[in-house]
């Protein structure tokens, strides 16, 4: 069995030498960021995307007409109901017949 210990304390300084480079690449991206002009010292960036923002009271007309847009989409579906044609309800009460009738042979033949 090989030294176990000599492994872990192998892959042990293999891992601190790792996290020191990523503190090392974290501050070298931090500094470019601040010569930039493109962020904040502590990694946020100050851009935003180039998307607008709305005040509270566009935010609030904008959802209030996408209520409106929806009331008026579904008082259009419950102004139709769905009505069954009378043979369509015949086709369906004949098909249910059937399968009791099938249901009630098997039941005949298994008794």
């Amino acid at each position: 069995m090989p030294n176990l210990s000599g492994v872990l304390a192998q892959l042990r300084s293999e891992r601190d030498r790792a996290e020191g480079d990523i503190q090392r690449l974290d501050e070298a991206i931090r500094i470019l960021r601040q010569l930039e002009g493109g962020g904040h010292a502590d990694g946020r960036s100050n851009n935003r995307g180039g998307r607008s923002r709305f005040s509270a009271a566009t935010r609030a007309r904008m959802a209030a007409a996408q209520r409106a847009r929806w009331a008026k989409v579904k008082r259009g579906q419950a102004a139709r109901p769905r009505i069954m044609s009378a043979a369509a309800r015949r086709r369906i009460a004949a098909a249910q017949r059937a399968r009791w009738a099938r249901q009630k042979a098997e039941q005949r033949k298994a008794a």
